[in-house]
């Protein structure tokens, strides 16, 4: 065991909670890395790991090599390539393909404990319009919501780890995952095993909610969970100047479109958010004809599963009535519409205060913050049904370089700069959280 791996580890012996370690900017960035001495922090080690100027260089070529070529959900085959490419000239093994384009690599004593890291791969259907050196070249696709940083900031963590693989006190599962912007990828990674052995999980998504060098979460119920709905109303067709010949199925649209907005205003706690929206109205061709069904469509979203299910069983059961007052009948689909139901993203408590206390070693108390809910979701909820864990946003907004503009818009850039403090914080969680685990099973 090298110098580096034995202070790394007599460092981690004291539970990060201490106030023995110091607390450096990160943003002050180390141009080289050294032995360090004796009173070297494990959070100097890991971000003078991180803002090495050859790796920050690596991880800009790779961010930008992935959003030149942005592939959509089950097709980054051309990802997992780099990916795989950049695992091998590491040293570090992995298994692929799994869930078809996903990678699973490991790091480590390859015994328990087992603690897992998981970054998203796939890009958007978007035109990107930003014109710059590394625009997508692939018309009509863009890595608009970040998937190409996180890719690089997981691969910044395998390289700093698999530099002191010699203190992990376990084992490190590195989670490439396809498909997420169709929430169906964790479920496919799920089902091929990747959580085996794993105890917990951690993940990070960059946000606008934050400048660079900022991160945020909270215990508990963080990201809402997401439903869609697809109603066809049947009633019976006719000449729209007899409606009394027919069954209307519009006037029962209708209705069931005003009824449901009653749902969050009239029967749910004010302090539960809680979101039904109705986005598609599609019925008829001719303005004189009734036509034999109708269909409507939308989204509902709710923090807790409790609420989340419980507003779901009550579209069904405004529609279905709404159909029978107007003579009709009600046909709900819960799992088309090409968007699966992706439960709300709760975080662990235990793992949500280890990721904090990581955070705050890597940028700073003040510069980590408890979030408000937020009411988009993310299929890293599947991981936390299945093993305790934690999600995290990490800032990347910066005003005055003009990256302002929203996840999912044409004209998204992202700060490169946050690539080292993902890959700092990714890495130091899972090597305090292999520590505090192994020291608490002796």
């Amino acid at each position: 065991m090298g110098i580096l791996q034995l202070i790394i580890l007599i460092f981690f012996l004291i539970p990060i909670t201490t106030s023995s370690f110091s607390c450096l900017n990160l943003q002050s960035s180390l141009n080289s890395v050294t032995v360090p001495d004796q009173n070297s922090s494990f959070k100097e080690i890991i971000t003078g790991l991180a803002n090495d100027a050859v790796t920050v260089n690596w991880m800009k070529r790779i961010r930008r090599e992935i959003h030149e070529n942005p592939e959509l959900a089950f097709e980054e085959f051309a990802t997992s390539a780099v990916i795989r490419r950049e695992l091998d000239q590491l040293g570090v093994g992995y298994r692929w393909p799994v869930a078809g384009t996903g990678v699973v690599a490991a790091i480590g004593s390859g015994s328990k404990p087992f603690v897992a890291l998981r970054a998203d791969m796939d890009a958007l259907p978007i035109q990107e319009m930003v014109e710059w050196e590394h625009k997508s070249k692939v018309e009509g696709k863009m890595h608009a919501c970040g998937h190409d940083a996180h890719v690089t900031m997981l691969l910044g963590a395998a390289k700093i780890l698999q530099e002191i693989r010699d203190a992990l006190q376990g084992t490190v599962i590195l989670i490439f995952q396809p498909a997420e912007e169709r929430g169906v990828g964790a479920k496919a990674m799920i089902q091929e095993g990747v959580l085996e052995n794993v105890e917990a999980i951690f993940g990070i998504h960059a946000v606008l909610d934050y400048p660079t060098g900022t991160v945020g979460a909270r215990p508990g119920e963080f990201l809402a969970g997401c439903g869609g709905f697809r109603a066809k109303i049947s009633g019976r067709g006719g000449h729209a100047s007899g409606p009394q010949h027919s069954i209307d199925p519009i006037l029962a649209v209708s209705t069931s479109v005003v009824s449901l907005q009653n749902i969050v205003s009239r029967e749910r706690d004010p302090l539960d958010p809680q979101v039904v929206s109705v986005a598609m109205i599609h019925g008829g061709t001719a303005f004189n004809v009734i036509p034999d069904a109708a269909t409507i469509g939308g989204t509902f979203r709710a923090f807790s599963k409790k609420s989340f299910y419980a507003v779901r069983e009550r579209i069904e059961e405004v529609i279905k009535a709404q159909a029978a007052v107007h003579r009709c009948s009600a046909e709900i689909d819960f799992s088309g519409m090409g968007q699966p139901t992706i439960p709300p993203t709760i975080n662990d408590e235990r793992i949500y205060e280890h990721a904090r206390q990581v955070s705050m070693q890597i940028v700073g108390e003040e510069n980590t913050k408890t979030s408000p809910l937020c009411m988009g979701s993310e299929d890293f909820a599947f991981y936390l049904e299945k093993v305790a864990g934690s999600f995290l946003f990490v800032g990347m907004r910066n005003d005055k370089a003009g990256f302002v503009h929203p996840p999912h818009s044409p004209y998204y850039v992202l700060d490169e700069e946050v690539l080292p403090i993902g890959a700092a914080i990714h890495a130091a969680f899972a090597l305090s959280y292999l520590s505090d685990s192994s020291n608490n099973s002796h």
